[in-house]
């Protein structure tokens, strides 16, 4: 659903919305019982009323509660107003990682990615939350610059631990797949057989091979190559590694 500023869930007060994607749409909210700033994530319309999309929001609620570390964004709480289900997370201010790469390039004549002196510390950040949620055995399965922001005081944050943000037909070729944002299935997508996360960043394997035969996702120093080199992964032909 599309919630306008002013509108409450519970005690949440609707202040301004975020972002708004296939899958689902986060706003910026007002916890008026505890005077903070909060991110709320609900389910658009179209799938609102699907009852396996519900029980995967209630199965993603879940999985961000098992996680409790400095280096990835918080879960408040799930709430529920009405038919309204609703994540409420930590709101973490600031640019994301893919925001960094861009205003670096924009500062310089001969466009670059950030220093190295710079990235190692993000990498650091970043493999110590995948670290984190891998003892926990969770997968973050759509790891990019985009999911990753940092604070003013410096700290990077991972966001949307196992969040799909688009649909792509069953079967869809990985031809076609590496020219779309995320890769998810139209039903559940947690099933056998189904490829999660964004292709530019996942490793080569899936997209020629069972996905239970192989890893969901490249390692964290993908995103930190990028950062540095300003060079989006190389997209690998089906059948290469």
């Amino acid at each position: 659903m599309t919630l306008s500023p002013g509108a409450r869930l519970g005690p949440y007060e609707i202040v301004s919305a975020l972002g708004v994607g296939g899958m689902d749409e986060v706003f910026r909210a007002t916890d008026t019982n505890l005077k903070r700033q909060v991110a709320i994530k609900v389910l658009p319309a179209s799938v609102a009323a699907d009852p396996g999309r519900l029980a995967r929001f209630q199965r993603e609620a879940e999985v961000l509660a098992a996680l409790n570390h400095p280096h990835i964004a918080q879960i408040y709480g799930l709430e529920k107003s009405g038919t309204t289900l609703a994540l409420v997370m930590e709101l973490v201010e600031g640019p994301t990682l893919a925001d960094l790469v861009a205003h670096a390039a924009r500062r310089t004549p001969q466009p670059e990615g950030l220093a190295l002196d710079v990235v190692l510390p993000i990498a650091k950040q970043i493999a110590e939350a995948l670290e984190a949620a891998h003892e926990q055995g969770i997968i973050h399965r759509d790891l990019k610059p985009a999911n990753i922001k940092v604070r003013p005081d410096g700290t990077f944050k991972v966001l949307d631990f196992g969040l799909a943000k688009a649909m792509e037909p069953a079967g869809a070729s990985s031809a076609h797949a590496m020219n779309s944002p995320t890769i998810t299935s139209p039903a559940q997508m947690t099933g056998v057989g189904v490829i999660l996360g964004t292709a530019a960043y996942m490793s080569p394997a899936p997209l020629a091979a069972p996905p239970r035969s192989c890893p969901r996702s490249r390692p964290p120093g993908t995103a930190a190559s990028q950062a540095a080199s300003r060079k989006a992964p190389r997209r690998r032909p089906r059948g290469r590694s």
